[in-house]
């Protein structure tokens, strides 16, 4: 008996906030459905748990075998492969300047005022360097050069001090993967991501000088931004084999910057990072609603994909995802978590 309570003990002290997957399917998480059904812009809403398919569905004649562009969630999958550059011996820190890669156009002569701008203040969008998106976005995506456009824009905050969202900045880190491994980005994300994962990279847009876009245009099939979701669930492991370092996934979700965009937001690298359902939920975010949440606490991967062309409704569409998202899908398994946690400290108590 004595031997039986310890090993109880034990198992509830391992025991991690989640229920096996099975039990969570059984609800078959038709309040989510439900409202998923409600949303005309929604694509997709995929759920694993515990690494198994629990919940996949499609909405409004979406093909599931079709990529879905991930717009800037391709971000989150940029900060991987300069983690995978790292590991590899490519690049030799994240500390190292970007001028090192980026001579002709950073130097003592010229922008010598941002020879202090490091990878990882691209990666956590502390450049210092004026946005590239929003309002100068047009500007800079129909430029002759996007990486010089995006160096050359005024210093308006001193690198590593504030944050300020900029596709141009992950554009520089793709340019800088290019030039570090003397591949292009999606020949490096094919050879060290996404063949190790199962699969093959699909469409993804150049500059006029033939780089990547680094942090947008990217497509992926929802099925596929799941593996990558679960990559990072796994601190980088995939089928037992470690893909991505274990300490990159970890500084990934460390809070970096603070985001100006509202209370309870912040940036990792290339990963929002927002409280939903009392948590700090990893988030990569794309325009339009591609979503991908990683949450440890609840060993749950959720995937959203939408319909990205640019529309007035946008923004409610967002918030009324992640309102499902925390309300419908977090929420409900968190409670179902802490409830079997409770269920069996009650009959260890018993014993």
């Amino acid at each position: 008996m004595r031997l039986f309570r310890t090993s109880l003990y034990l198992l509830i002290l391992l025991l991690p906030l989640s229920v096996r997957a099975a039990e969570l399917a059984a609800p078959g998480f038709s309040a989510a459905h439900n409202r998923a059904q409600s949303l005309p812009r929604l694509q997709s809403l995929l759920i694993s748990h515990g690494g198994e398919l629990v919940f996949e569905q499609y909405y409004n004649g979406t093909d599931p075998r079709r990529p879905a562009n991930m717009k800037s969630a391709s971000k989150s999958v940029i900060s991987a492969l300069v983690g995978l550059a790292v590991e590899q011996g490519y690049i030799e820190s994240v500390h190292t300047p970007i001028a090192r890669y980026f001579p002709e156009y950073i130097s003592a002569e010229r922008n010598s005022d941002k020879l202090g701008i490091t990878i990882e203040d691209l990666l956590t969008m502390q450049s210092g360097l004026e946005t590239t998106s929003n309002r100068n976005y047009g500007r800079w995506v129909l430029s002759d050069n996007w990486v010089e456009f995006a160096i050359d824009q005024p210093l308006v905050a001193e690198p590593g001090t504030r944050m300020l969202y900029s596709t141009g900045s992950t554009h520089l880190l793709s340019a800088i993967l290019t030039r570090a491994t003397g591949m292009d980005t999606k020949r490096f994300a094919q050879q060290a991501l996404t063949r190790p994962l199962g699969y093959s990279m699909s469409y993804w847009s150049q500059d006029p000088q033939g780089i990547y876009f680094g942090g947008n245009d990217m497509e992926m099939t929802p099925r596929q931004m799941l593996l990558f979701g679960e990559l990072y669930l796994n601190n980088g492991k995939h089928q037992g084999e470690q893909i991505l370092s274990a300490q990159w996934v970890e500084r990934s979700y460390q809070a970096h910057a603070r985001s100006p965009r509202g209370q309870g937001r912040f940036y990792g690298y290339g990963w929002w990072l927002r409280d939903l359902a009392g948590m700090q939920v990893p988030v990569a975010w794309g325009y339009g609603g591609q979503l991908i949440f990683v949450v440890k606490e609840l060993d749950l991967v959720v995937v959203a994909t939408s319909d990205s062309d640019p529309d007035p409704q946008r923004r409610s569409h967002l918030r009324r995802i992640y309102d499902l998202v925390e309300e419908a899908i977090l929420l409900p398994v968190r409670r179902a978590s802490e409830e079997s946690l409770a269920s069996l400290q009650q009959s260890q108590t018993e014993l």
